[in-house]
């Protein structure tokens, strides 16, 4: 009779090479950033420092004349083949803009390319504390209809807000400047932000940082370009210079979002 406990055990049926298509890949190279002169040996402390993750976001500031581009963001694994020298919309990158129409120093980065969620952590901290330690950070991203907690339809045009600690204790203690969405309403409760947003937004709370994230519903289209700039005209960059920004640009963000969703088309989510 064979001893079980010492037999050796039968061959597998796949080899550890094969094993290993199980397991995702982990990136070899960490996310850096390449800033230019004078930026490129201090940290710098910005007022304000806006991330750009919604189509409109991206729009608006890409259209706006008065910046100047400082850095960028390199992701090892988002190949920059097709890139232009020329800022684009085409472009996959995460350009870092300084505003030029403001008094004190405002930062933008625009993410032009879907942040893995595995980077999100990372990303997040080489923009947040490190390198870049700003006292204010606005985040605008988009409502995903799947983890919104309520009823939208085609028609609505809305924008919520969700705050840090430090930024909603300020607001509730009325302290001028305080808040940068005055007029927006709270994100309802049971919806779900993710992926770079929520990273940076947590990132804030962990830094104690005045934090803001700005969700925008549509994902595409006029109406929510127009509520977005009036938002920041309004309570985040009055004085800055938001003419170019035009509506009749092409950038994508005027296209409708409802023909690559059709779920939206049902009952379920309304």
């Amino acid at each position: 009779m064979e001893d079980v406990l010492t037999e050796l055990p039968p061959p597998s049926r796949f080899l550890e090479e094969d094993l290993n298509i199980f397991i995702p890949s982990s990136p070899s190279l960490p996310p850096f950033l390449v800033l230019s002169d004078p930026y490129t040996n201090e940290t710098l402390r910005p007022s304000l420092l806006i991330f750009a993750i919604s189509p409109p976001s991206l729009h608006i500031f890409h259209y706006a004349a008065s910046k100047t581009l400082v850095g960028t963001l390199i992701l090892p694994e988002i190949p920059m083949s097709g890139n232009t020298i020329i800022p684009s919309l085409d472009n996959k990158s995460a350009n870092i803009y300084a505003l030029n129409d403001t008094e004190k120093l405002v930062l933008l980065v625009s993410f032009q390319f879907h942040v893995p969620a595995e980077r999100c952590h990372a990303v997040s901290k080489l923009l947040l504390g490190e390198k870049i330690v700003p006292e204010k950070v606005l985040i605008l991203d988009s409502v995903q209809i799947q983890k919104f907690r309520g009823k939208l339809s085609r028609d609505d045009t809305v924008a919520y807000k969700l705050q840090t600690s430090l930024e909603r204790k300020l607001c509730n203690e009325s302290l001028e400047g305080s808040s940068l969405l005055t007029d927006v309403n709270y994100y309802p409760s049971g919806s779900v932000v993710d992926a770079l947003a929520a990273a940076l937004l947590a990132r804030c709370q962990i830094k104690n940082i005045r934090g803001t994230l700005c969700v925008s519903w549509p994902e595409f289209g006029k109406p929510v370009m127009h509520l977005i700039r009036s938002l920041l005209m309004k309570d985040v960059l009055p004085h800055f210079d938001f003419s170019s920004a035009s509506y009749d640009n092409d950038g994508g963000v005027l296209k409708s979002s409802w023909l690559k969703d059709p779920l939206l088309d049902t009952e379920l989510y309304t």
